[in-house]
């Protein structure tokens, strides 16, 4: 998962190192000072992975707020774009040729001020061209509100929410997200090939493919596992692994609504 922290802090004590630990907490104690941490916003966007179907166009996406005040969180959307190697860039969402609108997808509200315990949720609207399956990067970032953010507060508001975080230490960490836009004509065929050595997918359709829960256990001992996995397996790409002795291999092929438990025994 991509993350992206904004990180506020007024104070640190590092007492671990203090030979008279015990003596310094008594202190304060007897002193009345006390430490406020103030937890803030923490927001949580479920899902790291979305897609939207071929018939679909619109995906609504929440956004969660655990905690103790307002989260202000700001919508970035980047495409991702592949080239024949397998490499990758984020570039900025372009234009429609005639200028009617995004070729790409767009959120709307591309703001959100989500209360504390509490959830708000923006649509991501997919425009433009879909003969090809295509990608985007949507980050959701809480922020302290300013002017020029455009959020639907007051001045007197904005000053008592920065007030507020100030008094303690603040985390405000976002999220990134992977975005995935089927073509409308999206087709899944996956071609197996089960061979004594080695187990390969490849993805012969035009959307991607989930290996979704990947396990890798021994077979004497169904508890000694690596650790679980999900795989993406683009259009025109091939997903396989070596098949060792001893060795069983779960994993849910999910093709769009379709999954398929499988399960691969290495003798």
């Amino acid at each position: 998962m991509a993350r992206v922290s904004m990180v506020r802090v007024c104070a640190v004590f590092n007492v671990m190192r203090f030979k008279g630990m015990k003596r310094l907490w008594a202190l304060v104690g007897l002193s009345g000072f006390s430490l406020v941490i103030q937890a803030g916003p923490q927001i949580n966007v479920g899902t790291v992975y979305d897609y939207l179907d071929g018939d679909k166009s619109t995906y609504l996406k929440r956004v969660f707020n655990s905690g103790d005040s307002t989260a202000f969180v700001k919508v970035n959307i980047l495409e991702i774009v592949y080239d024949a190697d397998g490499g990758h860039e984020e570039v900025a969402v372009k234009t429609q040729v005639d200028g009617s609108g995004r070729d790409g997808l767009m959120a709307s509200p591309a703001r959100l001020i989500v209360p504390a315990k509490g959830m708000q949720g923006t649509r991501l609207l997919m425009m433009g061209e879909r003969d090809t399956e295509r990608y985007f990067r949507v980050r959701f970032i809480p922020v302290v509100p300013e002017k020029e953010d455009e959020f639907a507060v007051s001045a007197e508001e904005r000053d008592v929410y920065k007030q507020n975080l100030t008094a303690g230490v603040n985390v405000m960490t976002g999220f990134g997200t992977v975005f995935f836009v089927r073509p409308k004509n999206a087709r899944f065929d996956t071609a197996i090939d089960d061979s004594p050595g080695v187990y390969r997918l490849r993805n012969n359709g035009n959307t991607v493919v989930l290996i979704d829960e990947f396990r890798n256990c021994s077979l004497k001992n169904e508890t000694e596992c690596e650790p679980v996995t999900k795989h993406h397996v683009l259009a025109g790409k091939t997903f396989e692994f070596e098949k060792k002795s001893g060795r069983e291999y779960r994993f849910n092929l999910v093709e769009g609504a379709s999954k398929k438990a499988l399960r691969i025994a290495s003798q």
